[in-house]
């Protein structure tokens, strides 16, 4: 057995992983959510071809690493907690397949449209690319309301409940909170690409973006205040983790400032540190579960879901190589195609 530090016991690394996938899971919001924002906004800012050609070209060199971050998600979710995975799939196998066509169709979407030659051939694949990214945002906000408001669950873990019950109002809304928080995230990455007239009316849609997520925003807080009182029970234990929430709202408020000033890079900042501060508060309101359940008895708890500790460890080791490999060709390519967007001839 390898041997472990005492940071990284058999106690331990069940909740290191659960820090590890939480983080992966906040790379993975802040660097595509921009992407799918710009999807959403492809559907009704840009008014001619060129304009569209720059959406595009904006992100065409950065989405397919962006992705990397949800694979490994996966990946490491499957291995590290399968017990959860095993709950997770067949509760959301809907939702799942419905993210994984939206995705699929988002990338094909992208391809194609170049290669067409006739406008409608352009604007039937400039659709898909706005629908896709539409859907798979608001995939994500649904399935984040349903985990917190929790699954029906029986006592091996399997999912009981229907598909309707997983569409109520609550997780709902949360879909449209993230599809407004990504379609903000995608205004300010748009705005710090573009120039010129399309530069101008997407600071107008930022505009726009942050005040309708900053009233969607206040209405899921007070709605998760006052009817999902298990989203706040660690709070009322530990009253410090009253903070992550303060900085959250600090980090809209900041963010919507910076959206009106037309600072960029402090709006997308802010912005994600508004997404990261929104998956910490996740993990506090779940802790020590991974998956709420409706009946706390049978919710799945972060030790009883993870793998043996011979996988844990073996799995940090594996991370502990691999990653710094992703964030240094994440860097090289962010600083490669840093600057403004502008088309050639090879591009989509």
């Amino acid at each position: 057995m390898i041997a472990m530090t005492s940071w990284f016991t058999a106690e331990s690394l069940p909740f290191v992983w659960f820090t590890l996938i939480g983080c992966l899971l906040t790379g993975y919001l802040i660097l595509d959510g921009f992407d799918l924002g710009v999807g959403v906004l492809h559907l009704i800012v840009p008014k001619d071809e060129t304009e569209r050609r720059l959406s595009v070209n904006s992100i065409g060199p950065l989405w397919d690493g962006n992705e990397v971050w949800l694979v490994t998600f996966g990946g490491a979710l499957f291995a590290m907690f399968p017990y959860a995975y095993a709950t997770a799939f067949p509760a959301f196998y809907t939702a799942f397949i419905l993210l994984l066509f939206a995705l699929i169709f988002r990338a094909v979407s992208m391809e194609f449209r170049g290669k067409m030659h006739s406008k409608l051939g352009r604007r039937m694949w400039d659709v898909g690319f706005g629908i896709g990214s539409l859907l798979a945002a608001f995939l994500f906000g649904v399935a984040g309301g349903n985990v917190v408001s929790g699954l029906e669950l029986n006592e091996r873990g399997d999912y009981t409940g229907s598909l309707m019950d997983q569409l109520s109002p609550y997780p709902l809304t949360c879909g449209l909170l993230i599809v407004l928080l990504f379609t903000l995230h995608g205004a300010i990455f748009l705005y710090m690409k573009l120039t010129g007239d399309y530069q101008q009316r997407i600071a107008n849609a930022a505009k726009v973006s942050w005040v309708l997520f900053a009233i969607v925003y206040g209405i899921v807080t007070i709605w998760t205040l006052a009817s999902v009182p298990r989203a706040t029970e660690n709070f009322a234990d530990v009253p410090a983790l009253w903070l992550i929430p303060a900085f959250n709202v600090a980090m809209v408020g900041l963010t919507g400032w910076m959206v009106w000033q037309r600072f960029a890079f402090a709006a997308f900042l802010c912005n994600a540190g508004s997404i990261a501060s929104m998956v910490i508060l996740l993990a506090a309101a779940l802790f020590p579960n991974l998956i709420n359940a409706t009946d706390p008895a049978m919710d799945l708890r972060i030790v009883d879901a993870a793998s043996s500790t011979r996988t844990l460890t073996i799995g940090l080791i594996v991370v502990g190589i691999g990653l710094p490999f992703v964030l240094i060709y994440t860097t090289i390519i962010y600083w490669t195609f840093r600057g403004k967007t502008r088309l050639e001839s090879h591009s989509y």
